[in-house]
């Protein structure tokens, strides 16, 4: 259930509060007036987390090129005391921050993903996708799915014998969730040309979806942390085809200018994940019904709400919803683990 609260946020840790406030300076800093930003400002002020070849809490982390002409790489995740032994599922990870913002190897991402393949157990791989506005539509898109053809190969260094790529997971938040959808899309379409990944999951935490129309959770929630309607309007006008409005299919997925799915059959079970403080929730549930409606009955497409959650609220540890949405993921990947191995 949304929450139906006129404030655009509940009450939040003073720690909360403080990575809110840097987010959003920096973010700020870097916007210039004709819409570039300035990536001295967000390397300079953006936290990065090491990548670590020995183990680490149970972890060993390398950093894979998949193309350097584009700097397209990913981080990979592999639980030390899961080298051998059963098979393990792989989640490929997308992160946030608008399609403009932040990197595979942003603090907050590093440690989710590494208590991801730790606890699932899993490997994970967190891929850095190209940005905008230097990068518009459709090259987030075009390195996600070029990343799922790399791993259909299985020729990067450290990928462990044990990762069954048969068990595929793709998973993201806000803008990674909008793009974790278009991959899944594009893998149904051209499931023939892969001989080993199989996407059996989709996890969309909060995706960045919108539109024309302003939604009732858009206005009533005016002023949100992190996700207010002006910030999301500059997103879209950076990242989409220029002269397209936000009913272009990447932001308004099941909308008039959308097209269908073509082999809806391949689209993979799905949990979308919604906040109730969240100004893009209407959106979320939209397309929550709008997947609901096509797949085949029987595929699971699941709803999981927080009605006192901001947006992006599981990347703050000190939020009481964040262990509880880490443990709904963990199950939803090990119940279609299990299932696609028949």
């Amino acid at each position: 259930m949304s929450n139906k609260n006129n404030s655009p946020s509940p009450p939040l840790p003073w720690k909360t509060k403080l990575m809110i406030r840097i987010l959003t300076t920096v973010s700020d800093f870097a916007k210039r007036s004709d819409d570039s930003v300035n990536r001295t400002v967000v390397r300079f002020l953006s936290a990065r987390a090491k990548s670590n070849a020995e183990p680490l809490k149970g972890v060993i982390a390398t950093d894979v090129t998949v193309d350097p002409a584009r700097d397209l790489w990913f981080r990979l995740y592999v639980p030390s005391d899961h080298l051998c032994g059963p098979s393990l599922p792989v989640v490929l990870f997308f992160h946030g921050g608008g399609f403009t913002f932040l990197s595979a190897d942003a603090v907050a991402y590093d440690a989710y993903c590494r208590r991801l393949a730790r606890k699932t157990p899993a490997v994970v791989l967190s891929v850095n996708y190209r940005l905008s506005p230097e990068n518009r539509y459709p090259s987030q898109y075009e390195d996600g799915f070029d990343t799922l053809k790399f791993l259909d190969s299985k020729n990067c260094e450290g990928f462990p014998e044990n990762a069954d790529l048969s068990k595929c997971f793709l998973a993201g938040d806000s803008a990674g969730g909008n793009l974790s959808h278009f991959v899944a899309r594009r893998f149904a379409e051209e499931e023939s040309e892969f001989r080993r990944v199989r996407v059996v999951g989709l996890v969309a935490i909060q995706p960045f979806f919108g539109g024309e129309e302003r939604t009732d959770s858009e206005i009533r929630l005016e002023g949100a942390p992190l996700v207010s309607t002006p910030r999301t309007d500059w997103h879209w006008r950076i990242f989409l085809p220029i002269g397209s409005d936000r009913d272009h299919q990447a932001c308004n997925v099941f909308g008039p200018k959308s097209s269908e799915i073509q082999n809806i059959s391949a689209f993979p079970a799905t949990m979308v994940v919604i906040g109730g403080f969240d100004p893009l929730q209407d959106w979320q549930r939209r397309y929550y019904h709008g997947l609901k409606r096509r797949v085949p009955s029987g595929k699971e497409v699941r709803l999981v709400e927080y009605p006192n959650s901001i947006h992006a609220f599981y990347i703050f540890p000190e939020s009481p919803d964040a262990p509880l949405f880490f443990t709904e993921m963990v199950a939803f990947i090990r119940k279609h683990s299990q299932v696609s191995q028949g």
